[in-house]
């Protein structure tokens, strides 16, 4: 259920406003690499590699790098726009909004690369792991964007989106924090 707009827009004015993005690292098969957070706000949950944007960064450039800081790969290129969204959490102690763009990219299926611990326990990652389309189809875990399984399916079957959906401001779900 979506929030009648002028608590939307309360919430929106309670928050700093921050600009991110993710890319959604596919292998030859399909399987797409989610990393698993913990947030004090929303709880454990998968998300793609991605992060803040930092100074003038472009979404693209900041996918790139934060794939590169997340994952240790450094030949992830992303491709067409799967998506934009928004959403809750919060970084440190400030809560935030951030307006997301999630990028698609196509890799081998392979593990981590190099020393991560530190840049992980920073940013809450707990570990990462490949899930295949079926996988994440039947999933009750929090996935970040919700609707992740249901645009990689659509990604699959018709190709990118142009142009790509904004899914808007969608409203975190049930907290999660076993598992």
């Amino acid at each position: 259920m979506t929030e009648p707009a002028p608590a939307r827009a309360e919430a929106a004015r309670d928050r700093v406003p921050r600009r991110a993005a993710r890319v959604a690292v596919l292998d030859p098969d399909g399987a797409v690499f989610l990393l698993r957070y913990d947030n004090p706000e929303v709880g454990r949950h998968w998300a793609m590699p991605g992060g803040g944007l930092e100074g003038d960064e472009t979404p693209r450039e900041g996918a790139v790098r934060e794939a590169r800081e997340e994952t240790g790969w450094t030949d992830v290129e992303p491709g067409p726009l799967l998506c934009t969204w928004e959403h809750d959490f919060t970084r440190g102690d400030v809560p935030v909004r951030q307006h997301e763009h999630i990028y698609v990219a196509h890799a081998p299926h392979r593990p981590l690369s190099g020393d991560l611990v530190a840049a992980h326990r920073a940013d809450g990652i707990l570990d990462g792991r490949w899930w295949t389309p079926a996988e994440l189809a039947a999933t009750d875990e929090a996935l970040w964007p919700p609707q992740l399984p249901a645009l990689l399916a659509e990604l699959r079957a018709h190709g990118p989106a142009d142009p790509a959906p904004d899914l808007g401001h969608v409203p975190n779900g049930p907290r999660r924090t076993a598992g």
